[in-house]
């Protein structure tokens, strides 16, 4: 259908020229042309630059008319070239043919003997209704690359931040889970704890007894709901991201011993100045808390030692807890799952550039973590007062410059820098081609401006006149581009001849009046039909 439209338009173009050039040839310049263009216009999109070899030759069919080299096809060139820039076709391809378009022409042109009008039309009608379409559409190609380039980095955008809000709320479930585990299932076992120690008490009634057992069956079974639960919300990568807290060492300590866990906790040196970075004492807290949480597990009834070493800008924690008290061992109750403890807690660890061991000892358990007092250049706390996470800096850092350096960046910056040398080059390389072309036909059409004869003043020239009395009439330049058939017409003996047009038309042949002198005297005036072109 585009097609189609486009043929019509430019046969409209044509049939209009070739109404108002009546000695035109229909066969030559109306039905075989619109023929070739039937065929070019839909034959571009798989031969562009045949395409425009053909309407070029159309074009150079004027070269041929009588009156003037100027035909509607240039029209039709122009579209074709821009056409071509708007495909696929590369610069390489693209100025090549129209080199090859432009040597035919002038080929064509010296074949045919035109004439100076002839030349100069073919010198910068046909390089500009070639090159100046062609830059506009390798412009508007880029311009449009250029924008589609922006829709599919929004829309890349628009995914990346459906992800980013997935990974936040996986984060989030992940936090929440570590929070559970850390928070209510330290604090359930305790619970599980207290009452397994009071079962255990000889002063209780049968009925205590059981009533104690089922609640600490059920404790101990909401800790495993717990722990399926936190199973289920975790990630693999886990969150290495906790809310602080408050509490201190040795009030966790403390509450564990009134559940009636025996614990020895000591302190061994000074951080250095200016003391634990707050990730470090939230990674100590977290070790203590966990180990605890495990003995009282694993090994009820069993002492728990805790040592904290600060020395050498780095803070040792070892935790070690004795074998259960086997007198004193708990009915049993479901099995608990875990598993996520001690790997949620070597993340933690390795997050402050640390390391964590927990290994059997002896008869017992010990977990063992060592860290260093700072973390790097310990980073600045956020605004909102919660400790930088280091993993979430250097992702939020890594995640800023490989969007600096994206591959949709790159693209986008490409496409937009290919837009602006193609609208520089759309502008520029015309108008500057432009200005050589104005400059030079301004020359021109003075130069043929200022040797015209009227008709009317050459009809009052006699023969036998001196040159005095009717130099008033004559023109102030004579015609510079006679032709050298012109100039061998034949002549009086003896005479010298000037050359003037009878019509200021730039593109159309017109007669010119052939004035011969003898002398100063007026020998011979003649009309050469149709030469007024050189």
């Amino acid at each position: 259908m585009r097609d189609t439209a486009l043929w019509l338009a430019l046969a409209g173009v044509a049939l209009v020229w070739f109404v108002g050039h009546p000695e035109s040839s229909v066969a030559l310049e109306l039905v075989l042309p619109l023929a070739v263009l039937a065929v070019a216009i839909p034959g571009r999109r798989r031969w562009p630059v045949a395409a425009v070899f053909a309407v070029n030759a159309l074009c150079a069919i004027g070269l041929a008319h009588p009156v003037t080299p100027a035909n509607a096809y240039i029209v039709a060139l122009a579209v074709s070239a821009y056409l071509l820039g708007t495909g696929p076709t590369t610069t390489r391809s693209a100025l090549p043919a129209f080199g090859g378009c432009l040597a035919l022409d002038l080929v064509l042109c010296a074949a045919l003997g035109g004439g100076a009008v002839w030349w100069y039309y073919t010198l910068t009608a046909f390089p500009l209704a070639l090159l100046v379409p062609w830059l506009f559409g390798r412009y508007w190609q880029a311009q449009l690359a250029f924008v589609r380039g922006g829709w599919q980095r929004a829309q890349l955008l628009e995914r990346q931040q459906r992800l980013v809000a997935e990974q936040a709320r996986l984060r989030e479930r992940t936090r929440i889970a570590a929070d559970m585990h850390d928070s209510l299932g330290h604090e359930l076992s305790l619970i599980a704890l207290r009452a397994g120690a009071l079962e255990l008490s000889p002063t209780l009634t049968g009925r205590d007894r059981a009533d104690l057992g089922e609640l600490r069956a059920a404790v101990s079974d909401a800790v495993g709901h717990l722990r399926d639960t936190v199973g289920v919300l975790r990630d693999d990568e886990g969150d290495r991201a906790a809310a602080p807290t408050d509490e201190s060492v040795e009030e966790l300590v403390d509450r564990a011993r009134d559940s009636g866990v025996t614990v020895d906790l000591r302190r061994d040196g000074v951080p250095a100045p200016p003391g634990l970075s707050p990730l470090v004492d939230r990674a100590v807290y977290r070790v203590v808390r966990e180990s605890l949480t495990n003995a009282a597990k694993h090994a009820p009834g069993g002492a728990v030692r805790v040592r904290i070493t600060h020395e050498g800008g780095r803070t040792d924690v070892r935790v070690t807890n004795a074998a259960g008290d086997a007198g004193k061992s708990l009915p049993p109750s479901r099995p608990v799952s875990g598993g996520h403890g001690l790997t949620g807690l070597r993340e933690r660890v390795g997050v402050v550039g640390g390391t964590l061991r927990a290994a059997p000892r002896g008869t017992g358990f010990e977990v063992a973590a060592t860290m260093p007092d700072r973390v790097g250049q310990d980073r600045p706390l956020r605004q909102s007062g919660a400790v930088t996470d280091p993993d979430t800096e250097s992702c939020a850092e890594s995640g800023s410059a490989s969007e600096s350096g994206s591959e949709s960046v790159r693209q986008l910056t490409t496409a937009r820098r290919r837009a602006r040398l193609r609208f520089a080059a759309a502008f520029v390389v015309p108008g500057g081609f432009g200005l050589i072309t104005l400059g030079s036909a301004a020359y021109a059409a003075f130069q043929l401006a200022t040797c015209v004869l009227r008709p009317a003043d050459y009809a009052q020239l006699q023969v036998g006149g001196d040159r005095a009395e009717f130099a008033n009439v004559l023109p102030a330049r004579q015609f510079p581009y006679v032709s050298d058939s012109v100039k061998a017409r034949p002549r009086p003996a003896g005479t010298t001849c000037a050359y003037y047009r009878s019509s200021g038309s730039l593109l159309d042949q017109v007669d010119v009046y052939r004035l011969c002198y003898s002398g100063s005297r007026l020998v011979s005036k003649d009309v050469v039909p149709g030469s007024g072109s050189g």
